[in-house]
């Protein structure tokens, strides 16, 4: 469709698609972008991308991604624009024998200039951690460390470029649901929000999240865009251990899922497992069909915190195999943490193919936040018709997806999703529970 500077541009969610897509259009001269978000407090306090911290990294065994990352971070390290939210801790990838995926992205980075220490052996291993810290590692334990890349300070991030969006004319109204998609004649010409207003638009933007099945049902992108929650912990240290541990780098490996992070300000150690994730299956009224829908601390209050007590279990179990003394320690939170996965964990990023006036931004599959200040740009391109075909493909809203392989995703991304079972989830005391005390 036609656009030209004064066109009305809708964005339906301000977290990272929605406000870097903001961000872009206004430096390209648009005048008239509107930013909602279902949530009356930004950042979303429900989002994946209000978080305390956010890998940044540039392994990735599609060298697309390894470009795009690399410029992601050269924007992130321009203190002008972004502050101290990004930390270049280093990012440390122990390797396996056989893992096509952790192989071609050491090979890309390699490529693509990264500074990149490949680490040998277990004494090698040992010398990537701050001496005094007690480190477990395999005796044929073996990996590399890229030192461009580390973490970012996820909900700094998401405020910062909130801020640039409304500093360059843009408007950001939090508190509005939308409820429905407008359509004349086929073509969709705004919102219709929860609170009985309207909003008219030239051209809208979805970009919900993990909310985007189940909040549009009608479209049926429950295959697309599957929600799944992704299981996370913190750990609360006193300050000297946050020192200690400070100097740590991100550890990302991509066989078992298992990431952590040094401590934050805080002395707050975060860690995950990015796997198939857990599905919360909910029969939508009007369709009678399962959409994944999140459970979140904003759906379901505390609650919406806890995760399977399985899962804890595994986050402990690798928590261990890294750092065994804080293993011994209980965990202070949890967290689902809901991403919208695509089968092959690419975006969707593109016009509705039926309709011209819809534009999906969405399904960031668990690696997206990193790109904050540059994935906004693919979306603007993707408006206005200039992605190369090659990209426009990749991300197009009704590719045909591939069969999943661990050459395009970590193999442990390629294992369905378990379903979310309340009767499963942790309580208080089980993050109390110290194995050796048990």
């Amino acid at each position: 469709m036609s656009l030209n500077q004064d066109s009305r541009i809708l964005i339906v969610g301000a977290g990272c698609f929605g406000l870097s897509t903001a961000y872009h259009l206004l430096q390209r001269g648009y005048k008239n972008v509107t930013v909602i978000d279902r949530s009356p407090v930004l950042p979303a306090p429900d989002a994946a991308s209000t978080d305390i911290n956010k890998i940044v990294r540039s392994s990735y065994p599609d060298i697309f991604y390894t470009r795009l990352a690399r410029e992601a971070i050269a924007a992130w390290k321009n203190r002008e624009e972004w502050g101290d939210a990004y930390h270049e801790s280093g990012v440390y990838c122990p390797l396996q024998a056989g893992e096509t995926y952790t192989d071609k992205a050491y090979e890309n980075d390699v490529t693509l200039g990264a500074r990149i220490e490949n680490i040998s052996d277990a004494e090698a291993v040992r010398k990537v951690f701050p001496s005094g810290v007690s480190v477990s590692i395999p005796e044929h334990a073996r990996g590399y460390l890229n030192r461009d890349g580390g973490w970012a300070f996820a909900s700094k991030g998401v405020r910062l470029l909130m801020d640039k969006v409304s500093t360059r004319g843009g408007s950001i109204v939090p508190g509005k649901a939308v409820s429905a998609l407008l359509r004349t004649d086929g073509k969709t010409t705004g919102v219709a929000c929860a609170d009985g207003s309207t909003l008219e638009a030239d051209l809208v933007v979805l970009s919900v999240g993990s909310w985007t099945a189940s909040a549009f049902p009608e479209l049926s992108f429950q295959n697309q865009c599957l929600a799944t929650g992704q299981t996370v912990a913190m750990i609360q240290l006193t300050p000297e251990e946050g020192d200690l541990y400070r100097d740590c780098p991100v550890v990302l490996n991509f066989h078992s899922g298992f990431y952590m992070f040094p401590p934050n300000e805080d002395n707050i150690v975060k860690m995950a497992i990015h796997d198939g994730g857990y599905t919360r299956m909910i029969q939508d009224a009007n369709s009678q069909e399962l959409v994944s829908t999140p459970r979140t601390i904003t759906s379901h209050g505390i609650e919406g915190l806890r995760i399977p007590k399985a899962a804890l279990r595994k986050l402990r179990e690798e928590l261990a195999q890294v750092y065994p003394e804080l293993a011994k320690k209980p965990f202070a939170t949890t967290r689902l943490c809901w991403y919208a996965d695509s089968p092959d964990d690419n975006w969707v990023i593109g016009h509705h193919p039926d309709d011209p006036s819809l534009v999906l931004a969405t399904a960031g599959s668990g690696h997206a936040f990193k790109f904050l200040p540059t994935i906004g740009r693919l979306v603007a391109d993707a408006i206005e018709g200039k992605l190369s075909s090659e990209v426009a493909n990749k991300f197009a809203v009704n590719r045909i997806h591939t069969v999943q392989d661990s050459t395009v995703e970590p193999e442990i991304r390629c294992h369905p999703p378990a379903p979310l079972v309340v009767d499963e989830l942790c309580g208080p005391a089980d993050l109390l529970l110290v194995p050796e005390q048990a």
